[in-house]
């Protein structure tokens, strides 16, 4: 075996692979450029044709489209009727914006554990969490696979409280025949430049109630009852005000120039993930020092494979997840952390009272999982240099098993007498 990069040996690739890296093609760039020679380069017609075009892929209603997955969240959460002294349910196995939006509105985050297997929020621990206090439960699509949102949705019926989901990996996912984004009332969707589909920053919020669509896109602008678009469009003034104080929180059709081509290459894209997703699993089925994900698609519900998760057996393997990752980076192969429990943060956990041990299965998957580079910008050359250093790694520091003497080892026997 070759010597690991970390301990002075070659690395498997010259370049650095970066995690997540997108993939930006010319059809995007020509339309950048496009919007760049317009001179409307704010929120305008490419916004509006975006919204259009995304809402009838998830199948939703209404979408806006908005700056971010986290300003999603919190229009969602405002529509919800979510304020100060409510409780909110969700996962703490998610990034922060997810439990920090809610106190933002001055809301509890109520976090219950999750499903070993899924990484999902557990519906029987919803359940068991919900008080005279909860005003809504918001969900988190951990990695592309859905929530039970059957079982979900049946609790939140039952308490006539809203769910909101938090769909920053699932854009892809469908759930049981359903289109994520045409479930609940209010679905929140991420563009970040990791996700499967980008716009650089970005996100949008899928809505199916009219009402909460019409406040929604004024407190996406200002709380304005007429966008810059209408504002400034050819023809006489049009004079605005304020509905009621509301955010910046609008797209751009710069933005919307990249999200246009992005969502139109989304089901090949996914076709290249699912490949690369292939390999890996073929790759690592016989390594016992990691475990790969487990969630298959089924004839109704589809993975949007956004996150390929490998979780370390902490007993077969002599280095901890960020030794790992550490080894990976200097093997030049990017990783990610996803994620470090939101209850375990500084603030949470000085605020809320929350310590390690509040939520076992989390801190268990967050102390031990890495995510592997998974873009359809990757050739097959990437996905066999990232399998190289993890079967290296795996390797060079799997725990030998403590040699157990047999019963046919006659000086084990006489030993042993």
């Amino acid at each position: 075996m070759s010597t690991l990069a970390s301990e002075g040996g070659r690395p498997v690739r010259k370049d650095f692979l970066v995690f997540g890296r997108p993939q930006i093609g010319e059809a995007e760039i020509r339309e950048v450029v496009d919007t760049l020679r317009s001179g409307w380069i704010g929120f305008g017609p490419k916004s509006l044709r975006f919204e259009e075009e995304f809402a009838s892929y998830v199948r939703a209603e209404h979408v806006l489209s908005v700056n971010s997955a986290t300003a999603a969240l919190h229009l969602a959460l405002l529509a919800a009727g979510v304020g100060a002294g409510d409780e909110v349910v969700t996962t703490p196995l998610t990034f922060c914006a997810t439990a920090n939006v809610i106190a933002h509105v001055g809301a509890k985050p109520v976090f219950v554990d999750v499903d070993e297997d899924t990484q999902n929020i557990d519906p029987e621990r919803i359940a068991r969490a919900i008080t005279p206090r909860t005003k809504a439960i918001m969900v988190v699509h951990m990695t592309g696979w859905p929530c039970d949102m059957d079982a979900i949705a049946d609790i939140a019926e039952r308490k006539r409280i809203p769910v909101i989901e938090d769909a920053a990996h699932a854009t892809e996912t469908w759930y049981r025949a359903r289109k994520v984004g045409s479930i609940s009332r209010f679905t929140a969707f991420s563009f970040y430049a990791t996700k499967n589909m980008t716009t650089g920053e970005g996100g949008a919020l899928a809505i199916n109630d009219d009402a909460a669509w019409d406040r929604l896109r004024a407190l996406r602008l200002h709380g304005l009852d007429k966008d810059a678009w209408k504002r400034y469009s050819p023809g006489a003034y049009m004079p605005y005000e304020v509905l009621e104080p509301g955010f910046k929180y609008n797209m751009t059709d710069l933005q919307a120039s990249l999200g246009l081509h992005q969502l139109a290459r989304l089901e090949e894209n996914l076709v290249v993930r699912k490949r690369i997703w292939t390999a890996y699993d073929a790759a690592f089925a016989d390594l016992d020092e990691v475990i790969t994900p487990q969630p298959t698609d089924t004839a109704h519900t589809r993975h949007a494979r956004h996150l390929y998760t490998l979780r370390i057996v902490p007993e077969r393997l002599g280095i901890d997840r960020n030794q790992f990752v550490a080894a990976l980076a200097a093997e030049n192969i990017g990783s990610g952390v996803h994620f470090v429990p939101v209850h375990l943060h500084q603030w949470y956990r000085e605020r809320f009272g929350h310590a390690r041990g509040d939520f076992p299965v989390a801190e268990a998957i967050g102390d031990t999982t890495l995510s592997l580079p998974l873009s359809p910008a990757m050739d097959m050359q990437d996905v066999t240099d990232t399998i190289t250093a993890v079967r290296r790694i795996v390797e060079r520091h799997r725990v030998t098993p403590a040699y157990a003497p047999g019963f046919d080892d006659d000086e084990a026997l006489r030993e042993a007498a």
